[in-house]
């Protein structure tokens, strides 16, 4: 349940949002444009909006920590905490943190999704030179793959995530065209039609990041080394994966600017590459009813257009963009949820800088888990210790109708 500083803000939120929407119904309802003064006022406000997002989002983080914390003292100060072939999560965490300070070669650590319907323990696998093996909790590998997806807008509009234990080149069954109905006259044989198939790769692309922390700063058991190292590999390896699935580059297969098609392309009025409320609603129509109409329908844009959909309104004088009411949820805009990823582009002539549709026919594959080495030696001149973090994974599309882009022309 979210706490009362939480609800402040989320009010604090509204209130703006509702002060910049007066001045917009003010402007509308005189037929003119904004006032210098209301300008500077509408931009303020919404410069608030966005410091007010930022500290939400680390109120409702800092309640998250919390509570799990919460959780793991009170089990083990209140019942006997369950073993799985590994110890308690109080030793459990221990024999992590006693990795990432040794200052031996304990091999590399492999930290793996397991059956989810299962209570999922990693295992900490070694080298064959080492005899120890222990479990990693499962909170570790939750908070890297948390701080992967929190940077990356793709991967939070719902992709189907395929985790496999094996690196080998798989193939997506896609349906290249559909049963379609046909007529027959009466008496006469119905004339058979089948869909036909063709198939999708998926490989296993590498992606890594260095990580490098003071020795003083290891030895200091006060500090969360687990949350510490889970929060920077995870946004390390969150930008490079998210900046190629949205770009495909970097080996993807598939990425979603050179996956699928632009739906509509921008008008002749207002700033250039800019899209109009009816651009926006041609965009939405642009999908087909099945995907437009499903819960995993997004509209994915970068930062600085979603603040110029604040503007927009219908032809009715309402704004297009509403201020989500639940605590942690998307924004609307047009009803959609609102996901803001950095990797897309900016509004530009030519740029495809709006993307709307149905991301659960985007396949991510996720190989394994994420490996982590150390070395005390590639910085022993700084006193340095450096934790290398490797993830394998690959994104194509099952279905490239299932999202449209929105372009922008020389307005």
């Amino acid at each position: 349940m979210a706490s009362e500083v939480a609800k402040s803000l989320r009010d604090r939120r509204m209130n703006a949002w509702n002060e910049a929407k007066a001045l917009l119904d003010t402007s509308t309802e005189e037929n003119r444009a904004l006032s210098s003064e209301e300008e500077g006022k509408w931009q303020a406000l919404n410069s608030e909006i966005d410091k007010i997002d930022e500290r939400l989002k680390s109120v409702l983080d800092a309640e998250a920590r919390a509570k799990e914390t919460d959780e793991v003292y009170n089990s083990l100060a209140g019942r006997k905490a369950e073993h799985r072939g590994g110890g308690d999560i109080d030793s459990v965490r221990e024999e992590l943190r006693s990795w990432m300070v040794s200052e031996k070669n304990l091999g590399a650590l492999n930290v793996a999704r397991q059956n989810p319907g299962l209570l999922n323990l990693r295992v900490l696998q070694t080298n064959a030179g080492s005899s120890a093996s222990a479990t990693v909790p499962t909170d570790f590998y939750d908070q890297l793959i948390s701080y992967l997806i929190e940077v990356s807008g793709l991967l939070q509009c719902g992709p189907s995530v395929l985790n496999t234990s094996g690196g080998e080149t798989i193939q997506i069954p896609v349906v290249s065209s559909h049963i379609t109905g046909t007529s027959a006259a009466q008496g006469l044989t119905i004339p058979s039609a089948d869909p036909a198939f063709t198939q999708r790769t998926l490989a296993a692309v590498k992606f890594g990041s260095l990580t490098q922390l003071s020795r003083e700063l290891i030895d200091d058991t006060a500090v969360d080394l687990l949350g510490y190292l889970a929060m920077s590999a995870g946004r390390a390896i969150g930008n490079s994966f998210g900046t190629s699935l949205v770009n495909g580059t970097n080996g993807i297969s598939g990425g979603l600017l050179s996956g699928v098609s632009v739906g509509v392309t921008g008008g002749t009025t207002g700033v250039s590459g800019a899209a109009q409320y009816n651009d926006l609603v041609d965009l939405e129509y642009s999908v087909i009813a099945p995907y437009r109409q499903s819960r995993s329908c997004y509209w994915l844009a970068a930062d600085k257009t979603i603040g110029g959909f604040r503007k927009l309104k219908d032809t009715q004088g309402r704004p297009i963009w509403e201020p989500s009411a639940v605590l942690g949820a998307p924004d609307l805009l047009l009803g959609k949820p609102l996901v803001a990823d950095p990797y897309m582009p900016a509004v530009a002539t030519g740029a495809k800088s709006i993307a709307f549709g149905d991301f659960s026919q985007y396949f991510v594959r996720l190989v394994g888990g994420l490996r982590f080495e150390r070395s005390d030696d590639f910085a022993f001149g700084s006193d340095l210790v450096t934790f290398r973090c490797l993830l394998r994974g690959d994104g194509n599309w099952g279905d490239t109708n299932s999202v449209k882009l929105y372009q922008g022309n020389a307005n």
